[in-house]
C-alpha cells in the first residue's frame, strides 16, 4: 500500500507525533522530493554547491523541526517542501550576493511552467516578486509557489488549496499576468 492515500496517512500520523510514521514516510516520499529539488537546481550554475540530495535533506530538516504540523494531504506536504527548499535557496543566493558583491544572482527558467516572463529570471528577484504578490493576493503567490517550485498540477494546486481546479487555472492566469508585469517593470527598472 505505496499510494498517495497512504503518504496521507502517514502524514496525518507524523502530524499527530508518530515518529515510526515519519520513519516509514521518507522512503515513499524521497524520490518525489529528489524530482522537486533537481527541478529547483537545474537553473543554478555549473558550479552550485548544493545538490539535490543535499537540498532534499536540508529541506526536510527544516520539516521535521516544525512543532506537530498538521498535514492535509500529500500535494499540502510537496508545496511545503518546495517552498521550504525555496527559501534555502534564496537564503543561499542572498549569502552568495552579500559575499560577492553583486555576485552571480541564480537564474532560473519560467518556460518549464508556462509562465509568460523573460526566459530567466533573477531568484532573488522572483522572490521579490512573490513577496510584492502576497502581499496582494496571498492565494495566487500560492498558486505561483505550487505549480512553478513544487511542480503541481492544476488539480494539485486545487486539492491542497481547497478550491475548484478551474478557479485555480483562473488565480493561475491573473498570477502569471501579474507577475509577468511586474518582472517586467523590475528589469526595466534594473532590479
Amino acid at each position: 500500500m505505496n499510494g498517495p492515500g497512504e503518504v496521507t496517512r502517514l502524514l496525518e500520523s507524523w502530524g499527530t507525533g508518530s515518529d515510526t510514521a515519519l520513519a516509514e514516510l521518507m522512503p515513499l516520499v524521497y524520490s518525489d522530493l529528489r524530482k522537486i529539488a533537481a527541478r529547483q537546481l537545474r537553473g543554478e550554475r555549473a558550479n552550485h554547491t548544493l545538490e539535490p540530495t543535499a537540498l532534499v535533506n536540508e529541506a526536510f530538516l527544516r520539516l521535521v523541526d516544525q512543532d506537530r504540523m498538521q498535514w492535509q494531504s500529500r500535494a499540502q506536504f510537496f508545496a511545503v517542501a518546495a517552498s521550504a527548499m525555496r527559501r534555502i535557496l534564496v537564503d543561499h543566493a542572498r549569502r552568495r550576493r552579500a559575499t560577492k558583491r553583486g555576485g552571480d544572482p541564480r537564474r532560473v527558467s519560467l518556460a518549464s511552467v508556462d509562465i509568460a516572463v523573460a526566459p530567466n529570471v533573477d531568484l532573488l528577484n522572483l522572490e521579490d516578486c512573490l513577496r510584492r504578490l502576497e502581499a496582494l493576493d496571498a492565494r495566487q503567490a500560492r498558486i505561483v509557489e505550487l505549480r512553478f517550485f513544487a511542480g503541481c498540477t492544476m488539480e494539485e494546486v486545487g486539492e491542497a488549496l481547497h478550491i475548484s481546479t478551474s478557479t485555480a487555472k483562473r488565480q493561475w492566469h491573473l498570477a502569471r499576468v501579474w507577475l509577468r508585469a511586474d518582472l517586467d517593470r523590475g528589469s526595466a527598472i534594473g532590479s
